[in-house]
């Protein structure tokens, strides 16, 4: 067979389909839109759902995609199977009601026998045993001969998953010869022999099944074909497994010249070496999607697999961060195609970085924890490591769990997970309950399949603040009514509107409808399933039929000012990058009237002269007075532009390209105004993190912004007022005040030493003198912890001999004790921290040092003389 690789197979197959007039799709993003359901996607239909189902219109009919998925379900054995992966490739074609099993047939044969050249006898396929007709399209149209036509059962040639869309689906095999055989003369596909290999399935969806198990024929039936483009470039190649296949098997030269070890000579490392460049392409894929490591979800999925790759980097003998550098072979053998990976670049090698060193603080340290857990089970007898030490290895060394299960597998222990589950319940139970807010979205999720795909809103509110419209349906408690009225609150959508549905980190707009029977006020404006815009009303008076015609107005100001912050955050983000570095791309937002709240991705805090500096160039592009120009075309022509595709927006065939002269260009589907000078002034009034390498600003335009400027300035006033000077003087006088403060506090300081000093004849009276040393335990309030180590100084400079000295003090109902004992009591048995700390203990509160040094704090002040009378038998009982 005719050798390619990766890149090769993925051109060949798509080109073929857009010969066949199918529409050619970007990859999706691993990140699922608008699909609870998955964490990642795992499949190359995955994305594409609401077209099967009808909730939404796809660009084309015929579609063809290489999707990028991710599976962690047996991440455990990955690198010590062939087979095992998490990230992969999908090539599928699919039909949304267009063709069917004849031209997908006929077409997956000519693919693979003309296009990739495949011999026709190493060729075999396996049909639906019930589905004669796929069998005779393969052996009538096509002439393959019957005797590679395999009839298989329903476990094995029909797809279904739950409710809805199934259908039987064929699948072609290759036949890799006799050298992978089981040796049975019979031998064909359906053997559990690694002799058949499948590499392409075609799904005839062609039922719907209903909840009493009937298989009920779709009006539309469609295709949807999944073809593992490493396995398929694998049998191309006749290699055993993926990391023998370019451009992967070249990643495995780099590993082998930064840890010293050959691939192929030892088994162990062979794993390790597998488990990285694996996890590898995955993190970088996770990463350039914008994925962030975390404890939760989609997160900790990204730090499991950094981790556990770094780790098998340690196995290996690498020292310190290596996986961000090796990102770089990822980005440029799949760059090409994923333009993304090279887009975020600098990116994806700092958040990795980041997050290795993060490992790397805290791996030796924890495996140091582990090792003590497993001598102690070795000890006892134990096999089963106790869920709350798993736990404390994960909370506070930052272990995840599969982690410990894997280095304790290979010792022969499990880990208790019902124990660390329960540790973790907390946690876990605040996610289960999170839930989208508003009533929106159980609406949504309960009802959304009751609106027909025929009824869609024309949004004509970039270029207009009010127009008349026509209700084509109204809803109320998730039900199609004729009519709402005075007092019910609802749902009404129009045929055109002016409001701007809420999207894209954009607050809707509000406003009110009405016409000479009724008026109601929007609560909300949402939009779902492309082009359906729902207008969450309450009905304040009258009543409103379905066919009715009303006119539509929205609140100007609020729109405005709305404006106002979604153009700033674009000169925002720009001026981000200008300052901190391309790395810095958009994480989320929120834009609504009082002010705009922007997370981007950057790995420490922004230093207050940055944020000076930020502020600064947003204001000069204001002052700037930028046209902004906004104008629509295909995603290729904004790339071409530098557009700035922004964090979880969803882009069609056609984009909207913002563009604020030559400073910002941005996709974006919010409103904008027509020039920076509206923005008028920006004010940043926070700054700081709120995830792992994620960090948010906060600022205020316009009105808002005014305001603010106007209270500080009349708060500096009053505090002028009270230093008696100038608003201009301010900060002298604040100076020299703070700096007369700190001279009298020394003084102070210095009054209160002296006095305790001059008491050391009055203390020392009470000296308890017990074999061979003195001892001296006294409570004095008021002092602070370095007075009262002071005073034990003095003390000692009185006393001859060995001395103990204990002391205890009540300052503003703050409890603090110290102890001190001279160098040879220690040699008896004396530990003035271990004293100290059972003092502590006696008020609640602890601490301890060293055995001639050491202060503890307490929390009941009350019982402070109860502690120190403690003191005499402790030293008794450690006395040698």
């Amino acid at each position: 067979m005719k050798q390619y690789n990766l890149n090769q197979v993925r051109k060949e197959f798509l080109d073929f389909f857009k010969e066949k007039d199918h529409y050619i799709a970007d990859s999706y993003s691993l990140v699922p839109k608008n699909d609870k359901s998955l964490l990642l996607i795992n499949a190359g239909m995955a994305p594409l759902k609401a077209y099967f189902l009808g909730t939404a219109q796809p660009p084309k009919k015929r579609m063809a995609t290489c999707q990028k998925c991710i599976r962690t379900g047996d991440i455990d054995n990955v690198g010590k199977t062939d087979r095992h992966g998490t990230f992969f490739e999908m090539l599928g074609n699919f039909s949304f009601g267009d063709y069917f099993k004849k031209e997908i047939i006929k077409w997956a044969w000519e693919f693979m026998t003309q296009r990739i050249e495949i011999p026709e006898e190493l060729l075999w396929v396996t049909v639906f045993h019930e589905d004669d007709e796929a069998f005779d399209i393969w052996k009538n149209e096509v002439g393959i001969s019957p005797d590679r036509i395999v009839r298989l059962g329903k476990e094995d040639n029909f797809w279904e998953h739950g409710l809805g869309p199934c259908g039987p689906c064929s699948e072609i095999y290759i036949d890799r010869g006799e050298k992978y055989s089981c040796g049975d003369p019979n031998c064909k596909p359906g053997c559990d022999c690694d002799r058949f290999v499948e590499v392409w399935n075609l799904v005839f969806s062609q039922f719907d099944k209903d909840e009493d198990g009937n298989y009920n024929p779709l009006p539309n039936p469609n295709i949807d074909t999944g073809m593992g483009l490493e396995r398929m470039v694998c049998v191309l190649n006749d290699a055993s497994n993926i990391f023998e296949i370019e451009p992967i098997s070249s990643i495995i030269k780099n590993v082998e010249n930064i840890s010293g070890k050959k691939y192929g000579e030892n088994k162990a490392e062979d794993v390790s070496i597998r488990v990285i460049i694996d996890h590898l392409r995955a993190m970088t894929f996770l990463v350039s999607d914008g994925v962030i490591p975390s404890n939760e979800g989609r997160g900790y999925v990204l730090r499991r697999l950094i981790r556990r790759a770094a780790r098998h980097g340690k196995l290996l003998g690498i020292e310190g961060e290596f996986l961000y550098k090796l990102s770089e072979i990822i980005i440029d053998n799949w760059g090409e195609y994923y333009p993304n990976l090279v887009d975020k670049k600098v990116q994806i090698k700092k958040v990795i970085q980041v997050e290795e060193q993060k490992f790397q603080e805290t791996i030796d340290q924890g495996m140091n924890i582990l090792k003590e857990f497993l001598q102690d089970m070795s000890k006892k007898g134990d096999k089963v490591l106790e869920g709350v030490k798993a736990f404390k290895l994960y909370d506070t060394y930052g272990f995840p769990l599969d982690l410990t299960k894997e280095i304790l597998d290979e010792k022969g222990y499990t880990v208790d997970e019902e124990g660390f589950n329960n540790e973790m319940e907390e946690q876990r139970q605040r996610a289960r309950n999170a839930r989208a807010n508003g009533d929106f979205e159980g609406w949504n999720r309960n009802s959304q399949a009751k609106i027909s795909n025929d009824v869609l809103t024309e949004f004509i509110g970039y270029e207009n603040k009010e127009a008349t419209s026509k209700v084509i349906l109204l809803i109320k408690d998730n039900v199609e009514v004729d009519s709402l009225k005075e007092g019910e609150d609802g749902i009404i959508i129009l045929d055109q509107t002016v409001f701007y549905p809420e999207g894209g980190g954009q607050v809707s707009d509000r406003g009110i409808l009405f016409n000479d029977n009724f008026k109601c006020e929007l609560k909300d404006v949402k939009k779902i399933d492309g082009n359906k815009i729902l207008h969450f009303v309450s009905i304040e008076s009258g009543i409103i039929n379905v066919g009715q015609k009303v006119h539509a107005e929205i609140n100007e100001k609020k729109r405005m000012n709305t404006a106002r912050n979604h153009t700033a955050t674009h000169l925002l983000h720009r001026a981000l990058k200008d300052v901190l570095g391309e790395h810095v791309n958009q994480a989320g937002s929120l834009v609504d009237e009082e002010k705009l709240r922007f997370d981007f991705t950057h790995f420490q805090g922004v230093a207050k002269e940055e944020l000076s500096k930020i502020e600064d160039i947003v204001n000069e592009r204001i002052l700037d007075c930028l046209d902004i120009s906004i104008t629509t075309g295909n995603m290729d022509e904004a790339r071409k532009m530098g557009a700035v595709a922004l964090f979880d927006e969803k882009y069609g065939d056609k984009v909207r390209i913002v563009k604020m002269g030559n400073y910002s260009i941005e996709l974006c589907g919010g409103t904008h105004l027509s020039n920076t000078s509206q923005v008028q002034i920006f004010k940043i009034v926070s700054e700081g993190g709120i995830a792992s390498g994620v960090r948010r600003i906060e600022a205020i335009t316009g009105e808002a912004a005014f305001k603010n400027i106007k209270n500080t300035y009349k708060a500096m006033d009053e505090v002028a007022n009270k230093l008696k000077t100038i608003p201009s003087n301010v900060l002298d006088k604040l100076k020299n005040s703070l700096e007369e403060n700190k001279s009298l506090s020394k003084k102070i300081e210095s009054l209160k030493a002296k006095m305790a000093v001059s008491k050391v004849d009055d203390i020392i009276k009470d000296v308890i003198t017990m074999n061979d040393l003195s001892l001296v335990v006294k409570q004095i309030d008021g002092l602070e912890v370095n007075d009262m180590r002071n005073l034990c100084d003095e003390i000692k400079n009185k006393i001859t001999g060995d001395v103990l000295i204990v002391l205890g003090t009540v300052k503003n109902d703050k409890v603090n004790f110290v102890a001190s004992a001279t160098k040879p009591l220690t040699k008896k048995g004396i530990h003035a921290g271990n004293i100290i700390r059972e003092v502590a203990k006696a008020t609640g509160g602890g601490g301890g040092g060293r055995p001639d040094m050491a202060t503890a704090g307490g929390k009941d002040p009350s019982k402070v003389k109860e502690a120190l009378d403690l003191v005499e038998n402790l030293v008794r009982n450690s006395v040698k």
